[in-house]
């Protein structure tokens, strides 16, 4: 098989299963519990977020919620700071399914919510951005790398306009693809809050966090034992949250390696989609994008139709988000200019360190095979 869908979730590491499986076969306590061996691992657990903490480059009073997932996540950074419907809250038409479809709830709730357009590259528009920034604005959510092209906005330059003509605004970042792939510091950019997932960078699913500034205010969400300082309650998952912290370090200690190599693999693929299909392709993604995510259009095509001939060779990609893979077309491409009927030939094809040009080479040729087939 060939894994070309590591957009949408990746082989967990060796290591970040050996650590779960043996922290729920020795250390399975209740970290809430108020026994020795459960207060040790509570310890422990606190020790990690400091961990995490650092690898975002954030301050000592800042937090971190352990949660199941970036949608999780997300959740809890929109509706946790939804505190006034006189304010605005803006999110930028790129956003992950996670975060749009709670932008759109809070819109059916009653809140002043709008949203940012997208320029033909896929990141923000940020002439639109400023003119839209006022002292009305109370939240903003701009994702990092954007899940379906790969487009990386630039948060300083969020920061700066926000900083610039706003009061008080929570900034939100969904960096679940960029986390543990591409460097960004939440300092730098004063970032209030920032969502981040396991399965993206080699860690098991079912596990994320939230990371919260010491000067953003937040309320909980859901009700229970008041776990996580009361934001997240429910026993504590100390076996994922290891496993997640395993998988981060190894990532973050390779990434600069583990993107010049995957750089490395996106310009082969592009130059060699140029050269043999000419123009039966389109390269939505952008030459600066992340080189982990390489969003194409094959007009005249479906993308459905694609995937699953693709899928019969073995070599699995996917037509965009798996979150939003039930829906018809692509309102992320749509909303950098291109034609939805052109966008119905929309794939996505996204890179891991495990990824080969062997493979790329093998996902060409079934390209090449497939056309030949549909045009006879």
């Amino acid at each position: 098989m060939i894994y070309l869908d590591n957009a949408a979730t990746t082989k967990p590491y060796k290591e970040s299963l050996e650590i779960f499986n043996k922290i729920n076969a020795e250390r399975y306590f209740n970290p809430s519990a108020s026994y020795s061996v459960g207060f040790d691992l509570y310890k422990d657990i606190e020790n990690v977020k400091k961990d995490f903490i650092s690898f975002l480059d954030g301050e000592e009073n800042d937090k971190i919620v352990f949660t199941s997932g970036a949608t999780e996540s997300n959740n809890l950074a929109i509706f946790g700071s939804s505190f006034n419907k006189q304010k605005k809250y803006l999110f930028s038409m790129g956003e992950h399914p996670s975060v749009y479809n709670c932008a759109c709830e809070l819109k059916n709730k009653g809140y002043n919510v709008d949203f940012i357009p997208l320029q033909r590259n896929g990141e923000i528009d940020y002439a639109i951005f400023e003119q839209m920034c006022n002292e009305e604005v109370c939240f903003i959510s701009v994702m990092f790398v954007n899940n379906e092209t790969g487009a990386i906005n630039n948060l300083q330059k969020i920061s700066e306009i926000i900083s610039q003509n706003t009061n008080s605004c929570v900034f939100h970042v969904d960096a679940v693809q960029g986390f543990g792939k591409i460097n960004f510091s939440v300092s730098d950019c004063n970032i209030n809050l920032c969502s981040i997932s396991a399965h993206k960078i080699g860690g098991i699913k079912g596990v994320g966090a939230l990371y919260i500034s010491n000067k953003t205010r937040l309320k909980n969400v859901n009700f229970g034992g008041n776990q996580e300082y009361g934001l997240r309650s429910g026993t504590v998952n100390a076996a994922a949250i290891f496993s997640f912290y395993e998988a981060a370090k190894i990532s973050l200690n390779n990434l600069k390696n583990n993107l010049l190599y995957v750089q490395d693999l996106k310009t082969y693929l592009i130059k060699n989609l140029e050269t043999k299909l000419d123009n039966y392709v389109k390269v939505v993604s952008s030459l600066d994008s992340s080189p982990y995510i390489t969003s194409l259009i094959f007009s005249g095509n479906r993308g459905e139709t694609i995937m699953r001939y693709l899928s019969s060779k073995e070599i699995m990609i996917s037509t965009g988000s798996a979150c939003s893979s039930s829906k018809v077309g692509n309102r992320i491409i749509e909303s950098m200019g291109y034609d939805k009927n052109k966008v119905m030939g929309a794939i996505r094809v996204s890179f891991s360190p495990l990824t080969t040009k062997e493979e790329i080479d093998k996902f060409i040729s079934a390209i090449l095979e497939y056309k030949e087939k549909i045009n006879t």
